[in-house]
């Protein structure tokens, strides 16, 4: 009963309608902002952007940034289905799906003179995008897909896998069409940090301390969907002296929307706190 109305018509309408908003809006930062500017969005679309422009400019080869795009998504959306989940790899590839489509679609604008002023805004309304995408249990693919990935089966810190890739292709640009655009890029992917940081969350890996009189039906539900294990201890209410329980579970920003969902559906009167967590010695999943 719980899955029945943790996945009900409407749920999967809004995500879909959040992710649709959330690639459209990443296909006009790269259509209408960056790629006129020659900056370079970070992960999977910056390395099929910096590919794109390299085939076309080198080679006889034209292949569009959108088709790139979901090329390299393609094994990224098969491994998160096969040691991710279904539900989160697959709006994450609908998103991807859609983003590649919206970018054939929608012309590219004419170059412009104030590469800042379209390298910001640029790199805001990707941010939108992907911090509401990532609000409701999606992604935008790519190393996202591969962040829960490694935090589900190793537990390890992804931080610096998203710098090499973003190091890699910022240093490529800057040696082939110069250091300008480079240092432009930077400021694309600050700007972007710091709104995904706003909408979303900026931490890997979040504490949920959930107060509850539900615990064991709360526990069932939260391990029938999600891989983390669980640390129950006695709680009471100082102002009502109810006896309860509080349930704390280590869960990566991917899962927030997931669980908040769960808890929802459980036991609506249930009191949770989200706090960050700045490492985590051992595992976090389930045995």
């Amino acid at each position: 009963m719980v899955v029945k109305k943790q996945f009900s018509i409407w749920t999967h309408t809004k995500i879909f309608v959040t992710v649709l908003v959330g690639a459209f809006l990443n296909a006009v930062a790269l259509n209408y902002f960056l790629i006129p500017a020659g900056v370079y969005a970070s992960g999977i679309t910056g390395a099929a952007q910096l590919v794109s422009n390299i085939l076309s400019d080198f080679t006889l080869i034209h292949i569009s940034t959108g088709i790139l795009i979901l090329l390299f998504n393609l094994p990224v959306v098969i491994l998160g289905w096969l040691k991710v989940g279904r539900s989160f790899t697959m709006y994450s590839f609908i998103s991807v799906l859609l983003m590649s489509l919206f970018l054939e679609i929608l012309p590219v604008i004419a170059k412009t003179n104030d590469i800042l002023l379209y390298s910001v805004f640029g790199g805001v309304i990707a941010a939108v995008g992907i911090g509401i995408t990532l609000r409701v249990g999606a992604s935008t693919g790519g190393l996202d897909i591969i962040a829960m990935v490694l935090s589900r089966m190793k537990d390890k810190p992804v931080g610096i896998y998203f710098f090499i890739i973003n190091a890699i292709i910022i240093a490529t640009a800057g040696a082939i069409y110069g250091w300008d655009k480079a240092l432009y890029t930077l400021v694309s992917l600050y700007a972007s940090t710091r709104v995904i940081d706003a909408i979303h969350t900026r931490h890997q890996k979040l504490t949920a301390m959930i107060v509850t009189k539900k615990s064991e039906e709360l526990k069932d539900a939260i391990h029938a969907r999600m891989v983390r294990g669980i640390t129950v201890v006695p709680a009471k209410g100082a102002f009502s002296n109810e006896q309860k329980e509080m349930m704390m579970i280590v869960i990566t920003r991917y899962e927030l929307y997931e669980l908040e969902l769960i808890v929802k559906n459980v036991d609506p009167k249930a009191f949770t706190n989200i706090v960050q967590t700045t490492a985590v010695f051992g595992f976090f999943r389930k045995d």
